[in-house]
């Protein structure tokens, strides 16, 4: 490697990391981001994982908030590459019966599709949908006063409650399953408090601009990034894995896109003595087991909502979600687990031959499992789509540890970066007056293990990079995106 002295140097090139470098390029500095991999994304990779023309998205694979980002929503990835491809059902939910609740744009056409529970619906979702220009900038973000108290509060009083509680405010099976599925990407039991926040910015996401896929794979979003980088002048070094900061060169800040584990091995004998003690106690959560499959036909779902779903969520009742997120955080392996299935294929041809599809899919599972769970998937999808496994031509799996092996960010298969219960949602990875200083001057941590944590949004990425813009350079950052506001909805 090359030893020139730069402004900044960021270390691991995921959404954050890229995030990052680029806040640090706009503002006219001398950026070099290193990635351990030949390829760049972190988790924004796409890959030939069964057969030879079928691209399955490694990890993330639909992205409602990458295109909410208030962040990414100020560059012009466009022009870089990056389409959106939008489904016109953004979530299903089958059960047993045959049928299935669905998510659409349209808040009024959910909520009128859920019966007895549509003014509930309304009730619940409207105010977070017509606020969310106003408190995005807040959620996604640190521990800070908000520039719209009250509408976050409001939003607060909800989020903080564990889904099973705020479930008590439908009657239906079917708005009940919905949140439950939604609640689910939590990564913890639904009995845990918080798990309502991802569930309602997740409903809201889909209510304002859909659950959109990226035209190619997820790739294509680190390309763009990356191509837009390289435009303002950063430097780019691949197939370099830093073990420790002696690899780097002089640089005045270090921005590390890395959880605690690996800082610990990284930087540990720099690090203070309180600040190591917090950081051992970080504690990641629940790993998954993926599937990726390559078909010779598309999912023969029973509901026809679900073939016009990008995403499927598939485990039933809320009961029975509940009960398997519960038991896989607990240390079993549920019989029927949770299962969350993206269909891309069905809206960007470019992924599998023609005539034929691909399929992505994953349940949660213990941290640092290693069972094989693709018979459990795949019966759970049998289930609802009767026939699906003679659709199969190809198969890849990933245990905990081979995603781990793929990105060590992925600690024990835990993609969200550690777990993001409420004791961690705030003080991740440590209780500091900045979650992204670390205790020694000048390096930075910008990964999913900082606020506001999991998803590709870039948001850990462009708080760290403008807490090193003020402290070492005394720059403002770029500002963020902001949103038209939704007038109020109507109930129907």
């Amino acid at each position: 490697m090359r030893n020139p002295e730069y402004d900044a140097v960021v270390v691991g090139s995921g959404p954050n990391g890229l995030a990052a470098a680029i806040v640090l390029q706009q503002a006219g500095l001398s950026v070099l981001l290193l990635e351990g991999k030949d390829q760049l994304g972190g988790g924004l990779r796409t890959a030939e994982l069964t057969l030879p023309g079928f691209h399955h998205d490694i990890c993330s694979a639909i992205h409602p908030l990458a295109a909410a980002s208030p962040y990414f929503q100020t560059l012009p990835l466009a022009q870089y590459g990056l389409e959106y491809i939008t489904p016109p059902v953004a979530a299903a939910h089958p059960f047993d019966d045959g049928t299935a609740a669905m998510v659409v744009n349209s808040l009024a056409d959910t909520a009128h599709s859920l019966g007895v529970d549509e003014q509930a619906y309304q009730q619940l979702l409207a105010p977070v949908v017509a606020s969310w220009p106003r408190i995005a900038n807040d959620v996604l973000a640190p521990l800070r006063f908000p520039k719209h108290p009250l509408d976050l509060a409001r939003f607060g009083f909800s989020a903080l409650q564990p889904a099973t509680l705020l479930a008590n405010r439908f009657q239906t099976r079917e708005a009940r399953g919905l949140l439950a599925g939604m609640a689910a990407h939590a990564i913890q039991p639904l009995q845990n408090l918080t798990t309502s926040a991802i569930g309602l910015v997740l409903l809201a996401a889909a209510h304002r601009k859909g659950w959109p896929l990226p035209k190619g794979g997820s790739q294509s979003i680190a390309n763009a990034l990356a191509a837009y980088f390289r435009a303002l002048g950063g430097q780019i070094e691949t197939g370099t894995f830093v073990r420790s900061l002696a690899q780097l060169p002089d640089a005045k800040a270090v921005l590390l896109d890395v959880t605690p584990a690996q800082l610990l091995q990284m930087a540990g004998h720099k690090l203070s003595g309180i600040y190591e003690w917090q950081l051992r106690r970080y504690r990641y959560g629940m790993g998954v087991f993926k599937v990726d499959w390559a078909l010779d036909a598309p999912i023969p779902f029973t509901a026809e909502g679900c073939r016009e779903a990008g995403t499927v969520h598939l485990g039933g009742t809320l009961e029975e979600i509940a009960a398997s997120e519960k038991a896989a955080a607990g240390g079993a392996h549920p019989d029927k687990p949770f299962v969350l299935l993206a269909q891309q294929s069905l809206f960007d041809a470019t992924r599998a031959p023609a005539g034929q599809h691909t399929a992505w899919a994953y349940c949660h599972v213990p941290n640092g499992s290693t069972q094989d769970m693709t018979t459990a998937i795949e019966l759970q999808i049998e289930r609802f789509a009767p026939g699906f496994r003679e659709r199969i031509i190809g198969r890849h799996t990933f245990n905990t540890a081979q995603m781990e092996a793929h990105n060590p960010n992925y600690v024990g298969g835990d993609i969200n970066g550690g777990l993001l219960d409420l004791t961690q949602l705030f003080t991740r990875p440590a209780l500091r007056a900045s979650p992204y200083r670390t205790s020694q001057t000048g390096l930075y941590l910008c990964s999913s293990a900082t606020p506001p944590g999991g998803g590709v949004h870039g948001m850990c990425g462009y708080h760290a990079a403008s807490r090193a813009l003020r402290d070492i350079f005394h720059l403002a950052p770029p500002p963020l995106y902001q949103e038209s506001a939704a007038p109020a909805l109507p109930h129907r």
